[in-house]
């Protein structure tokens, strides 16, 4: 017989008792709380909640227990239970225009102090995708605010189906949902006026994105504005949504004729008129001694220097709260229940030194009414 074999084994050595913490080293659950506490698995849910069916002692030894255990609560159990996820999502536009950063640091507090979480879904120009519409479903998100973005049908009919509302910031909803946006209009207007009554007569409008109602509707309000007060149909030149946009038209603009080019730029977007800018200046053209520059958003970069932009400031904080309330209402009540709204904010001149400004002071609002005055 082999002797290996054969040698009696040595018996086993108790492993060592690992010292105790006198906590569970699992994560903490509702359960583990219930069974802490001495009462339901419901009792603590409310208790957290802040239910004041709870009593006050019960609710602060629950949550003495759940701090000391460091629970969090299990979404995707409450998203089960409660049949909402607390999450809602985000589709923003290019990061290139600051003005959907600044939006996404309001949207991102103003979430939180309503007790909802964002999830962005989309950064960028173009359509949503069908991916896009996909992740609002797999990822149970109550509801969706979108930005900037082109919204299919298909995709608007997707939402529809499965009860998830939709609010538009900043856009117009053509199709499923409410939106909330600036008075494009009334605010080109307000700009044209200004322009018109400092004695600018050959105006020009750089365009926006052509398939988003923002641009359309600021280039329709000031160019219509125009016409009424009897001045000649501005020059329309192609934009788009960024400062390179920006620069190629200035560069345009600054290759035309003494004669024949515009002495007062609006920019549909501050970005764009930005770019308009630095086109201008770089071709040995004074801002505003020789051409006068305006935009509409109010980025906070377009006040800075070098461009201290003469501008109409979207109410930023205003629109983006309003959206998610409307939207909060309509997980509330269903986004086929819930009333489509649409809701128009009013934005407020801001001067910079960007343009020549009326010698007879500063125009109170926009009206058409009275006829030009001679240009000088």
């Amino acid at each position: 017989m082999d002797e290996a074999a054969a040698a009696p084994r040595r018996p086993a050595r108790p492993a060592a008792a690992r010292p105790s913490s006198g906590r569970a080293t699992g994560r903490a659950t509702l359960g583990s709380l219930a069974q802490s506490a001495g009462v339901a698995a419901s009792t603590v849910s409310r208790a957290l909640r802040g239910d004041a069916r709870i009593s006050t002692e019960v609710r602060a030894r629950i949550t003495a227990l759940a701090t000391e255990a460091g629970y969090t609560p299990n979404i995707l159990a409450r998203t089960l239970v409660l049949g909402r996820s607390g999450l809602i999502g985000l589709v923003l536009g290019p990061v290139e225009n600051p003005f959907y950063a600044e939006l996404l640091q309001q949207a991102v507090r103003l979430a939180a102090d309503r007790g909802c979480r964002l999830l962005l879904l989309h950064a960028g120009p173009g359509p949503i995708e069908d991916a896009t519409t996909e992740a609002l479903l797999q990822y149970r998100v109550d509801g969706c605010l979108v930005s900037s973005a082109e919204l299919s049908s298909r995709a608007a009919a997707i939402c529809a189906a499965n009860n998830v509302p939709l609010v538009m910031i900043n856009r117009v909803a053509r199709e499923h949902g409410s939106a909330v946006s600036c008075d494009n209009r009334a605010g080109a207007e307000l700009l044209a006026t200004l322009l018109l009554e400092a004695g600018h007569r050959r105006l020009a409008v750089v365009t926006g994105n052509a398939a988003t109602s923002t641009g359309r509707e600021r280039t329709e309000g000031f160019c219509q504005f125009v016409a009424a007060a009897g001045g000649d149909m501005p020059l329309l030149v192609t934009g788009g949504a960024s400062h390179a946009a920006g620069f190629a038209a200035g560069q345009r603009i600054a290759a035309m004729p003494a004669a024949e080019r515009p002495d007062a730029v609006f920019a549909v977007a501050d970005i764009l008129a930005m770019g308009v800018i630095d086109a201008l200046r770089e071709a040995g053209l004074a801002v505003p001694g020789d051409v006068s520059v305006v935009g509409m958003d109010g980025i906070s970069l377009a006040d800075r220097p070098p461009y201290r932009l003469t501008t109409v400031v979207q109410p930023l904080q205003a629109m983006v709260a309003r959206g998610l309330d409307l939207l909060l209402a309509g997980i509330e009540q269903g986004a086929v229940a819930a009333p489509q709204e649409r809701v128009l904010l009013r934005g407020t001149l801001r001067l910079g030194a960007s343009a020549r400004l009326p010698e007879s002071g500063l125009p109170l609002t926009g009206s058409p009414a009275a006829a030009l005055p001679a240009a000088e």
